[in-house]
């Protein structure tokens, strides 16, 4: 039986500032430990790993020493071409990539928005389909659509007159684009589809009446006002591209025109599973976690200058 007395301290506890704080600190601990152990944890020893080298004196007979270098792996993994050259090609996908990525989600979003759009749901959950398979298997897939001989599509563009390599060095790079976009197009697409159903419905019937077809609305109205959205996904892309490494592993399976350290990913993973260089392979996973730190930041404010005009 409750006290008079009893709850009376039981509302003062509810009234005093901060109770409430605690208790969700014990709710945000696990989430805490978590994230320490499988984040912040990895990347100490990601830094600190990438200080040391190990050395071998004579032939090699003598031994091995781990001796602390500092910068110096650092600087080798810099001043290597194959890994400078790869950060090249890793600039040209983006170019790619990030634009075309965008442009479809979008187009793709606005059309699922129009009025003149049915069965939204079914579109929607079609659309994230390839978002459900996983990269390797996604991979997989396309490497034997774009493999010359057993290939429906080559086979069709052949018996047409038209012969393409989709894995010579021109087109590999396209291809592997075309692998991001057909995987990544429908994540983004109920990204910004979500955006575009908060939108004022009487801002676009404004619209309407005064005049705007659906092409104008979508460009002159929507579009603007998601750009928030198109900022998030912008931010998503960017990062993910520079994590560049499923497509061109798998691809380089069935073609020369990828070698083992054609991306900055693929040669941090070479350097730790096939020279056995861990500290090489931390120091440029350091610089590309770096990279895609600055890059996040020239997003972010690139995306705030725009919502501020």
């Amino acid at each position: 039986m409750t006290t008079p007395a009893f709850a009376k301290r039981r509302a003062l506890r509810k009234t005093i500032p901060g109770t409430g704080g605690r208790a969700a600190s014990v709710f945000l601990i696990p989430f805490f430990v978590l994230f320490a152990v499988t984040m912040i944890a990895p990347v100490i020893y990601a830094v600190s790993l990438s200080l040391f080298a190990e050395k071998r004196s004579g032939l090699g007979f003598g031994g091995a020493t781990i001796e602390f270098v500092g910068l110096g792996n650092y600087v080798q993994v810099l001043s290597d071409r194959t890994f400078t050259d790869g950060f090249g090609r890793l600039a040209v996908y983006c170019i790619l990539y990030v634009p075309a990525l965008l442009a479809v989600a979008l187009v793709l979003a606005l059309l699922l928005d129009a009025t003149v759009a049915y069965a939204k749901r079914a579109f929607q959950l079609l659309l994230f389909l390839p978002h459900a398979v996983p990269g390797v298997i996604a991979a997989l897939v396309w490497a034997y659509l774009y493999t010359p001989g057993v290939s429906p599509i080559v086979k069709a563009l052949e018996s047409g007159g038209i012969a393409i390599d989709f894995l010579s060095a021109q087109l590999v790079l396209p291809s592997m684009v075309n692998i991001a976009v057909w995987e990544w197009a429908g994540y983004n697409v109920i990204i910004l589809f979500t955006a575009l159903q908060a939108l004022p419905r009487e801002i676009l019937e404004a619209a309407r009446v005064d005049g705007a077809g659906e092409i104008r609305t979508a460009l002159s109205i929507k579009t603007p006002l998601v750009w928030p959205a198109i900022g998030v996904a912008l931010l998503f892309t960017v990062i993910g591209s520079l994590q560049l490494f499923t497509e061109p592993k798998i691809l380089s399976s069935a073609t020369t025109a990828v070698t083992s350290t054609w991306v900055p990913n693929m040669w941090a993973y070479d350097a730790a599973f096939t020279r056995n260089d861990l500290p090489q392979a931390a120091a440029a996973s350091i610089i590309l976690a770096l990279l895609a730190g600055l890059m996040s930041w020239v997003v972010t404010r690139f995306t705030s200058k725009e919502l501020t005009r």
